[in-house]
């Protein structure tokens, strides 16, 4: 009987700090295939799964989290995932975003993912033709970082390694028609999470990828 007390204590006690160890993240990703995500295949095998992580590559397309249910949504959140992005490669992360067949996602934000060699100079970690990181990424070519992002509100933090690099408040009225080129979406409402495969050169990889719904 005592002992059946003690394993069952040592049972409850794992269950706790297990829930502890979550803090109430989600996984997205399960490391073994792309259960949870929905490919638009504009250009078909853009996104395979290798060494348990996403990888990225092989011409423009985008994959969306739809989660275990196909209706995945989110509005207050924080996400976290480790990225590695190779010499010369393009990619980003959509928030608040929505299902689309073919195009650069209308709606939401993207997160840039840019390596140091790719031509474009908005790089890693800022808030793309919104609050740029310009030039110079943070972090160079194949290694893996950490990637966080927030929103609360109408308030974006990015963070690459711990470090903040863009810190930036949707103004009140905000206007996207007006204020950005060709990008009427973006602006916070709510949506999913996409992964931007961005051209035939760029080969960029993700795992451990969370999200936690925030009030």
């Amino acid at each position: 009987m005592l002992k059946q007390l003690t394993l069952a204590a040592c049972a409850a006690l794992s269950l706790v700090s297990l829930a502890a160890d979550n803090d109430g993240w989600t996984p997205m990703f399960n490391g073994k295939d792309l259960s949870g995500w929905k490919s638009n295949e504009e250009t078909p095998g853009s996104y395979t799964v290798e060494d348990g992580a996403i990888k990225v590559g092989n011409g423009r397309a985008h994959l969306f989290y739809v989660g275990p249910d196909g209706g995945a949504k989110f509005k207050n959140f924080e996400f976290k995932a480790k990225v590695k992005h190779m010499e010369g490669s393009n990619s980003g992360i959509y928030i608040h975003t929505a299902w689309q067949d073919k195009g650069w996602p209308d709606k939401g934000y993207e997160c840039q993912v840019n390596s140091t060699a790719h031509k474009d100079p908005k790089k890693t970690g800022g808030l793309y033709a919104v609050k740029d990181v310009l030039n110079t990424a943070p972090v160079g070519d194949g290694e893996w970082f950490d990637y966080h992002i927030k929103v609360e509100g109408k308030h974006i933090t990015i963070s690459i390694n711990g470090k903040v690099t863009t810190d930036w408040t949707e103004p009140e009225g905000w206007d996207p028609a007006t204020a950005l080129k060709n990008m009427p979406g973006r602006k916070l409402s709510e949506g999913t999470i996409a992964i931007q495969a961005h051209d035939p050169k760029s080969v960029v990889y993700y795992k451990d990828l969370f999200i936690k719904p925030l009030p």
